[in-house]
């Protein structure tokens, strides 16, 4: 391959991920912020993904908590919104996108002309809609993510369509796990990842629509284990956290679950233990830490000899002699 080759793959590459983040709620940075956000829209994800036009009172007063990232077609945009956000015109876009809207606090507005076809969606609910994208609002105190999708990836029959539903099913927090770690990693992902990263998307985008989720897909087991991860870290100190609840949770088998994470170099049930640890190491470095028979109570070890012997197993000391470390440290 010739230089000139070589750099145009290059730069192709480059533009086919890209992320930003802002935070206009604090300081200097809410005179300047709509300008910064759409500095970096305009360089990181570009004109396929073009921004609508913005009221005056939203550029003038741009308060948002955001990050942005873009995987070839898809675009995935966070808003934690102190501010009001409205358009003021049609927006921009492309009739040939879908555009998932999933709120988590607030009430997110779309509408079309005169009042026609509106939509309101409110926390807990997500809104799929196929088409040009509709004029769209929302209050201070809302959050919102919204994914921007390639039509071919759905059915046609979703065309022209819009469908609200909850924003809790399994395949929803299977997405969602899933974009916040495209949003965590999208800079540093290099073609290979990309790739993977884009086609996992997509699949669970679709398992969303379909109330299905291919647990055959090797390319989506880092979701399912983001996901079951965040199920657990929500459970640790319930009694009844196990593998085969985090399964029903996510809708999928425990042996599917299991191999998701064997994937990954670890067990469900290792994970669960080394957090419920790493928990109680926290605990014990307080300046008035609980007794080992109450982390291990707390902590759903059986017993405190099973707490103690797990404790210094993972790292090197018993709970007393880390907790009598710790204060000598801080002495």
């Amino acid at each position: 391959m010739d230089r000139q080759a070589m750099d145009s793959t290059g730069a192709e590459f480059a533009g086919s991920r890209g992320g930003f983040s802002l935070d206009s709620t604090v300081g200097g940075a809410v005179s300047r912020g709509f300008d910064t956000f759409r500095h970096g829209w305009q360089t990181q994800v570009g004109a396929a993904f073009p921004l609508p036009t913005f009221s005056q009172a939203t550029t003038g007063d741009f308060r948002v908590r955001s990050r942005v990232a873009k995987l070839h077609d898809v675009a995935i945009t966070d808003l934690d919104s102190a501010s009001v956000i409205r358009t003021a015109g049609t927006p921009y876009g492309y009739a040939h996108q879908v555009r998932m809207y999933v709120v988590r606090r607030g009430v997110w507005s779309l509408g079309g002309v005169a009042g026609r076809g509106e939509h309101t969606v409110r926390a807990g609910q997500f809104l799929l809609r196929h088409g040009a994208p509709l004029h769209f609002g929302a209050s201070p105190h809302t959050t919102v993510q919204i994914v921007t999708l390639p039509a071919t990836a759905f059915d046609p029959r979703l065309r022209n369509r819009c469908v609200t539903e909850s924003a809790d099913s399994a395949e929803m927090r299977l997405l969602l796990a899933h974009t916040n770690m495209v949003h965590a990693t999208v800079t540093d992902l290099g073609p290979a990842g990309v790739h993977a990263a884009h086609g996992a998307l997509l699949e669970l985008a679709k398992a969303v629509v379909t109330g299905r989720f291919d647990d055959a897909e090797p390319e989506l087991r880092p979701a399912l284990v983001r996901a079951a991860k965040e199920a657990a870290d929500r459970r640790l100190a319930e009694p009844e956290l196990s593998p085969a609840l985090l399964a029903r949770e996510l809708n999928v088998s425990v042996r599917t679950l299991q191999r998701a994470f064997t994937s990954a170099g670890e067990s469900v049930t290792g994970y669960i233990r080394h957090r419920r640890l790493a928990q109680a190491r926290s605990a014990l470095a307080q300046t008035r830490p609980p007794s080992v028979t109450e982390l291990a109570a707390y902590w759903q070890f059986s017993d405190s000899s099973h707490f103690i012997r797990a404790f210094k197993k993972r790292y090197g000391q018993t709970p007393v002699e880390y907790a009598r470390s710790v204060r000598s440290t801080g002495s």
